[in-house]
């Protein structure tokens, strides 16, 4: 029997393993996935710690898999072997209602399908996907750029589409870390004029040369004042997981502005009083189905939109999940097979 790498943590809070299992064979309405680059996301650490209830071990992790389609189950169509494909984080498919396909896996108490949490992941060199989870990946995307986009692409691309804002809004976004850099580029190319915050002097050039038409210093500056000074943000996209930088910048709203969460922080405080009196509106926004996927890489395809990755090989998972956790990576870990 043919046989495949695969990394499996066996028990929460448990090891990395590096272990050899049988390539397995997609059943009805299933594919087969070569995996040739999988991104290593803040959210492999529910499989990888355990935070999450209900996972069956021993699980490999990885939700940002991206590869070609080896062979398919019966009863899928629109697919061939060959071509470019990619699973991120799907929740849901379990026939009962239709929320996860809106994004809506947190609220379904239902859900049976969530990639590297439910079901095994892309930290193998096989994987196995429904094949309603499955996105097309442009052949102009190579494999490694196109992974982070699984997860932190569609996320950030696809809350900037839905934030309510026109061509020439200011946009601010808060963070330049693995889910900011990419949001500073979606929000520059869709014509927005954006602002970018975080901490330090010295990330003003990288946000420039992201797109950013402004730079605030959050180190230094007010980053709410600076905002009231440009006129008021349209939106604000948070993707830090710190609650006081949001509450910093929240005062940056313009009247009617939507302060739109993408970044799990923990809490934060808010203002009452400020959101009605100026008609704003604090919002989450969860990643997306298999069809925002694709419209996500098309349009990095499409625009020059790239992740800033640092690339390991599958034997050196270890050291890119503590790179990820750490906040060290520059700016999303990706995994590749070799292949």
């Amino acid at each position: 029997m043919s046989k495949m790498r695969a990394i499996q943590v066996s028990s929460p809070g448990g090891p990395f393993e590096l272990v050899e299992r049988a390539i397995p064979s997609p059943g009805a309405g299933q594919i087969r996935i070569k995996v040739q680059a999988c991104g290593i996301c803040h959210s492999d650490s529910l499989t990888k710690e355990g935070h999450m209830p209900g996972i069956v071990y021993p699980r490999i992790p990885g939700h940002e898999a991206v590869g070609v389609v080896d062979a398919l189950g019966t009863g899928v169509s629109g697919w061939a072997e060959g071509q470019h494909a990619g699973v991120g984080w799907n929740g849901g498919y379990c026939g009962y209602c239709d929320c996860c396909r809106r994004g809506e896996f947190f609220a379904c108490q239902t859900a049976t399908y969530v990639t590297g949490l439910t079901s095994d992941g892309g930290y193998a060199d096989y994987l196995i996907a429904r094949a309603e989870a499955v996105a097309h990946v442009p052949e102009e995307l190579s494999a490694a750029d196109a992974a982070p986009l699984m997860c932190a692409g569609v996320t950030t691309y696809n809350a900037l589409r839905n934030i309510g804002a026109r061509p020439g809004d200011v946009v601010a976004v808060l963070g330049l870390g693995g889910l900011g850099h990419l949001g500073v580029q979606y929000a520059a190319k869709m014509g927005f004029k954006t602002v970018a915050i975080a901490r330090g002097q010295d990330k003003g050039a990288l946000a420039g040369t992201l797109g950013a038409w402004k730079y605030i210093d959050s180190k230094s500056q007010d980053p709410a004042a600076e905002l009231q000074r440009l006129g008021g943000a349209k939106a604000i996209l948070a993707t830090v997981t710190a609650g006081d930088a949001m509450a910093a910048a929240l005062g940056g709203l313009g009247v009617n502005g939507t302060f739109l969460i993408v970044g799990a922080a923990m809490s934060m405080q808010i203002s009452p009083i400020q959101l009605l009196s100026k008609s704003q509106s604090i919002k989450g926004w969860y990643s997306g189905t298999s069809i925002d996927s694709e419209d996500a890489l098309s349009f990095s395809a499409q625009t020059g939109v790239r992740s800033m990755n640092e690339v390991f090989p599958l034997e050196k998972v270890e050291e890119g999940y503590q790179r990820m956790m750490s906040g060290a990576a520059r700016f999303r870990a990706v995994l590749s097979m070799g292949s």
